[in-house]
């Protein structure tokens, strides 16, 4: 799974015109599934994005967690992450799984995000042509990749 993690002073997303999720302060994430991830990945990297620390602490650190923060998350489902531009210059997403696979694991790492942060999250539609609007804070954007614990 490779993940785009945001933080941001507000975000939403917005399908046909009709708002799908919308948050305050809080991470705006961009997710990217692969056929080889297990619920393993889902574990580690939903406790990863909800214990980040890149929230300001009192001191103006970048050293409290989304958790602490008690801070919002908008979930976007987005296969591009898995594009292969090695070749041409048309990006291959031969990578990214397909919505079979796909759909199920998104599912359960919205499951596992909402069980490690203790409150519902927002999220997109997963295959729709959404519209993401974010105010990036900072600005402060991660990638983590969770074949590729760094």
């Amino acid at each position: 799974m490779r993940a785009v993690i945001q933080r941001v002073s507000e975000a939403s997303v917005t399908v046909d015109g009709v708002v799908t999720g919308q948050i305050q302060q809080g991470l705006l994430v961009l997710l990217g599934i692969e056929d080889s991830d297990t619920m393993e990945d889902i574990a580690w990297l939903s406790a990863k994005i909800v214990n980040l620390r890149i929230f300001n602490d009192d001191a103006g650190v970048m050293n409290v967690s989304l958790k602490d923060a008690n801070g919002d998350l908008l979930l976007v489902s987005q296969f591009t992450l898995f594009a292969s531009t090695k070749k041409g210059n048309r990006p291959s997403y031969l990578r990214a799984s397909k919505p079979e696979i796909a759909v199920p694991m998104y599912e359960k790492m919205i499951l596992q995000l909402e069980q490690d942060l203790g409150t519902t999250i927002q999220r997109g539609i997963f295959g729709a042509d959404m519209k993401v609007a974010l105010v990036n804070d900072g600005p402060v954007t991660i990638l983590i990749d969770s074949h590729n614990r760094e």
